[in-house]
């Protein structure tokens, strides 16, 4: 692919805008975000804060740990923090350099101040929406859509700004379209790029996911699935894979304050599509070009994957990571296009259905399991074997069986999102 196709120039876009820095699980840190914004447009601390949000918005915050708050959780710590010590010009690092003397406060805050939770009105699937009050003033604010979309603020009945619509499946508003992404495309634009095009943005999430990776199997984070990994599964490679990935959200999913780089909005899948491929790399002695066009390729896939099903979902993200880090391995191993095809094909064909109930240290389990399936549809192909079109949801052709997984998700799984909220909530 040549770098005046427009496809190349909106896929180094893309990775742009997706890989970025985040400090804690994205949807309490999106709340953090709202809340330091709102703030800052208030001029003071609020005496009140109330947070509409929709179903998926309570459901990822509901269980875990935010980040910098001496071990808090839910919607209500995320919105005090923000509120009491966030830094909007960080974005999803918004609380990323609170002292102790703030954690004091934003404990005093919840104590003390009125923080009220309410259902978001509509069917929205990412809305938030915060109204900040001190004394006659009044500051609301609406993220829609992704984590950072500020579409609405609002003072004193004032606008202030107005972003627009909630935008429709695929195109979220400020992003570049993502119709351009299919996986032949996507391995042309890797196999052809100049990587210095991507080199700063992917270096970085290499660096700080692994380094949180590495974090978690030193140290005593959730439930410690990469320790548990390692002591029953041993050293081997593809269980190495598993555990690092799993340990990065182990501590990532309880508290731990060091950043990662996302994907499709998310830490957890930011690290699934990438720490085992790194593992794999290493394994390997992949040179690091080579490496660095590995990991793009898995966060191309992941966002692909993505992009049908939607930021949020009943459907659990670290799946499609998943997949596309077992593309990536088949990539290291020297695979093509056919060979990325039928791993992703493979791995879905595993994996897809199992679902998404919140942010919490479990999180780490599922993307042990699916990075599982990813490394398991690579080495069906190595054995020349494969699911086939027509068989349950795979579809003849990797994109129609990409297709299908997106209409599962998007769509099929509406009911099974609402019982999950209904199921946390106790509705």
């Amino acid at each position: 692919m040549k770098k005046n196709d427009p496809r190349y120039r909106n896929f180094v876009q893309i990775l742009r805008e997706e890989l970025v820095p985040a400090m804690g699980c994205t949807e309490p840190i999106a709340i953090a975000y709202g809340a330091a914004k709102a703030r800052e447009v208030l001029g003071c601390l609020p005496e009140s804060i109330r947070v509409e949000a929709s179903g998926n918005i309570i459901k990822n915050v509901k269980s875990v740990v935010v980040p910098n708050t001496g071990g808090l959780k839910g919607i209500e710590a995320a919105a005090a923090a923000g509120a009491v010590a966030g830094d909007a010009g960080k974005i999803l690092e918004v609380i990323s350099q609170v002292t102790d003397v703030q954690k004091s406060e934003i404990r005093g805050y919840l104590d003390s101040r009125d923080v009220t939770v309410a259902p978001a009105e509509g069917d929205v699937i990412f809305d938030i929406i915060l109204t900040l009050t001190a004394g006659t003033d009044t500051v609301r604010l609406r993220i829609a859509d992704y984590h950072t979309n500020i579409i609405l603020i609002e003072k004193n009945g004032e606008t202030l700004l107005k972003g627009g619509a909630v935008a429709a499946a695929g195109n979220a508003a400020g992003l570049t379209d993502r119709s351009c992404l299919e996986v032949e495309a996507i391995m042309d634009f890797v196999e052809t790029m100049d990587v210095d095009d991507v080199r700063e943005m992917v270096q970085r999430q290499v660096d700080y996911n692994y380094a949180i990776a590495q974090e978690g199997m030193s140290g005593d984070w959730g439930a410690n699935i990469g320790k548990v990994l390692r002591e029953h599964y041993g050293e081997d490679v593809k269980i190495r894979a598993r555990y690092m990935a799993a340990a990065g959200s182990d501590a990532r999913m309880s508290g731990c304050e060091m950043p990662v780089i996302i994907v499709s909005g998310s830490g957890n899948q930011g690290i699934t599509a990438s720490v085992p491929v790194v593992e794999y790399a290493k394994e390997l002695g992949t040179d690091l070009e080579t490496m660095l066009r590995a990991v793009a390729l898995s966060d191309l896939l992941t966002i692909h994957m993505k992009t049908g099903i939607g930021r949020l979902s009943a459907y659990c993200g670290a799946v499609s990571a998943g997949c596309g880090a077992g593309a990536a391995i088949a990539y290291l191993n020297g695979g093509g296009f056919r060979e990325v095809a039928h791993t992703l094909v493979n791995a879905l064909a595993t994996v897809s259905g199992m679902i998404c109930d919140g942010a919490k240290p479990s999180c780490a389990a599922k993307i042990a399991a699916a990075v599982d399936a990813g490394i398991l549809g690579y080495n069906m192909f190595r054995s020349s074997q494969q699911f086939r079109g027509g068989e349950g949801i795979v579809a003849k052709g990797v994109e129609a069986t990409i297709s299908n997984i997106g209409r599962l998700g998007r769509f099929g799984m509406r009911e099974t999102d609402r019982e999950i909220i209904r199921i946390m909530t106790g509705v």
